[in-house]
């Protein structure tokens, strides 16, 4: 059955800082049971200078900073490649970093408790994990991207099931990306090279395929993904430069392409920097592009309120929807109805 949904642009969070009160190329986010928010930061490229960029910012909706953890490297409590986060139901913090194959854990403020992993295509090995998610009863699910696909771990990290192989024929994977979990226990996944979504129970039976969209609505490159409780899809459409959200039975709800102004971190270093604030306030931020007919990926990069190069859609306990905007170093909020 189709649901009517609205979304209303509420604010942002955000702004490009290298270290401290800011965001550097954000890739997930997720939430404890106290309303932090957790934002991962991927920034690449690996050089000396971007290491300390690599960290998880701890904010609130309201833009209060809790400070952040973390920093660039191959130690404990270090990140190479940071792929994902997830909090579990203790308010633990676990983070899929692709380069070193494994997962780390922290605590709420981030102390380094634990890791686990090993890179190899064996059963509940590694290559490449994109996305976490935790189910009800505390077990990890995570999309082994290079591995084409699922895998269910306890939380300590041992193997449970797993399904998928490569390739693009049905309940096949080419480089699985987003995860979500829906009420009843069902899988989603986010099948990347395959431009598609696919719907499974929780024993990997193939329950339904999302691929059937076409023209300007057709998903290309879906990453991260939500699942609302009437079964509503969210997900961040990487190749499109646009969230969509599907009904239970695929069809297209609403295409988001982004409506930013500044967050208010980006408003205080305005206020204390008035020479940039002058040029930034006096700059068109959404500017008629010429010609039109450009590339989605380049109007975005022209066009500071769209949304470029999003990559996790999450919806919060009141079902405000989150989108990492990662190109543009900040998260866009939407009320939904």
């Amino acid at each position: 059955m189709t649901t009517t949904k609205t979304f209303t642009y509420s604010h942002t969070i955000g702004f490009l800082a290298a270290t401290g009160r800011g965001l550097t190329n954000p890739v997930d986010l997720a939430f404890n049971s106290q309303g932090v928010i957790y934002v991962l930061n991927r920034a690449g490229p690996e050089t000396t200078v971007r290491l300390p960029s690599k960290r998880v910012t701890m904010c609130n909706l309201d833009e209060d900073w809790f400070g952040d953890f973390g920093t660039g490297g191959h130690d404990d409590g270090e990140f190479w490649w940071p792929s994902a986060i997830a909090i579990d139901s203790q308010d633990q913090v676990y983070v899929a970093d692709e380069a070193l194959q494994r997962i780390s854990i922290f605590d709420k403020d981030g102390k380094f408790l634990s890791k686990w992993g090993i890179k190899g295509s064996e059963p509940g090995q590694l290559e490449y994990p994109s996305n976490l998610a935790f189910d009800s009863d505390n077990n990890l699910w995570l999309t082994d991207s290079g591995n084409h696909r699922v895998q269910k771990f306890t939380k300590d990290g041992q193997f449970i099931s797993g399904w998928g192989q490569r390739g693009s024929g049905s309940g096949q994977f080419e480089g699985p990306w987003g995860l979500a979990l829906a009420d009843n226990g069902d899988v989603y996944i986010s099948d990347w090279g395959n431009d598609r979504i696919q719907r499974y129970s929780n024993d990997g039976a193939l329950i339904k395929e999302f691929a059937g969209l076409a023209g300007e609505d057709a998903i290309h490159r879906p990453a991260g993904l939500a699942v609302d409780a009437e079964g509503n899809i969210y997900v961040a459409d990487w190749g499109n430069e646009r969230v969509k959200v599907l009904a239970s039975d695929g069809t297209l709800l609403a295409s988001l392409r982004g409506e930013s102004v500044d967050s208010k971190w980006a408003a205080d270093y305005f206020g204390v920097n008035p020479e940039e604030g002058r040029l930034r306030y006096a700059a068109d931020l959404f500017p008629e592009l010429d010609p039109p007919a450009r590339r989605d990926r380049e109007i975005s990069a022209g066009v500071e309120g769209f949304l470029w190069g999003p990559t996790a859609v999450k919806l919060d306990v009141q079902g405000n929807l989150y989108v990492a905007d990662s190109l543009r170093h900040r998260l866009q909020i939407y009320k939904t109805n």
